[in-house]
């Protein structure tokens, strides 16, 4: 198996910091990116340099705010500079919005797509010109299962997810004659600090109008971690392994990979497959088979 340059947003935490440890572990050079690494996160980002080092390996913390352009360019170069390439990009970084989307403002709603979609979107525009000039490359997306069903009050988050997916599926298609694979990670609902750490929507008067209603989220937000079998929790641990076999995979991969807790099926897979169809006719019909 040959090593590659990985490099991986938003690695603070959850899938993101599960992945970089992972990737260290199989022998990869890591790249772990995150925000204030000289601040909040410069605790985490001794604990993953010497987590990784206890086992042998060599991981790499970078400072990388996936809301901010000259950050996420500054960083990509940085790897360039430093590792001659990138193989590997893995799009992680997210936050969650959970409550009445009525109630989120448009301004809500820029800050959570800030992260979610038009993050991804710096990192992928920074990477893929390294990337196209070596003929190879792997983007993977970390969407969610509600990039693909909707549930009531995560629909900010839902929109944001949904976006990505069109992009990457995009990407897969134009980017094969470069020689560049864009895949999808959908996890399912895995414990994480994504709904504790929720943005609030902004909009009172409109939360005022919703009585009851309005109280629902907060509700969601307070059994988030019920319902898991204390004897079975569910492993993010399936997460990390999913993405590191897609980056280690030398056959042609799935465009997109279904992540549920051991035992749970939501029917994301199904949607998948049912859609698969009839999105490669599409592409028939167009004269772009190709692509598929």
């Amino acid at each position: 198996m040959s090593r590659k340059v990985i490099v991986v947003t938003g690695a603070s935490s959850g899938f993101g910091k599960l992945t970089v440890l992972e990737l260290a572990r199989r022998g990869h050079t890591v790249v772990a990116t995150m925000r204030d690494v000289e601040g909040r996160n410069a605790k985490v980002r001794s604990e993953l340099i010497e987590a990784a080092k206890a086992e042998g390996h060599v991981l790499h913390v970078l400072e990388m705010d996936v809301a901010v352009e000259a950050s996420v360019n500054s960083a990509i170069e940085q790897v360039i500079r430093q590792h001659g390439k990138i193989d590997a990009l893995i799009n992680n970084a997210g936050t969650m919005a959970v409550g009445v989307t009525e109630a989120y403002t448009v301004a809500d709603v820029e800050r959570q797509f800030a992260v979610n979609f038009f993050g991804a979107l710096r990192a992928d525009r920074a990477a893929l010109p390294h990337m196209r000039a070596a003929g190879s490359g792997l983007l993977v997306h970390v969407t969610s299962l509600m990039g693909r069903v909707v549930f009531p009050f995560f629909g900010v988050y839902s929109a944001s997810k949904f976006a990505l997916e069109a992009l990457a599926e995009a990407y897969r298609y134009e980017l094969k004659g470069f020689g560049i694979d864009s895949v999808i990670v959908e996890p399912g609902p895995f414990p994480s600090n994504l709904i504790s750490s929720s943005q609030e929507p902004s909009d009172q008067g409109v939360l005022t109008s919703y009585g009851e209603v309005a109280a629902i989220p907060g509700q969601i937000k307070d059994n988030a971690s019920h319902g898991h079998d204390a004897a079975n929790p569910p492993r993010p641990q399936r997460v990390a392994d999913a993405i590191a076999q897609l980056v280690e995979a030398t056959e042609r991969r799935p465009l997109r990979t279904v992540v549920m807790p051991e035992g749970m099926d939501l029917g994301v897979q199904r949607l998948n497959e049912a859609v698969s169809p009839i999105q490669n006719d599409l592409l028939t019909s167009l004269g772009m088979s190709s692509m598929i």
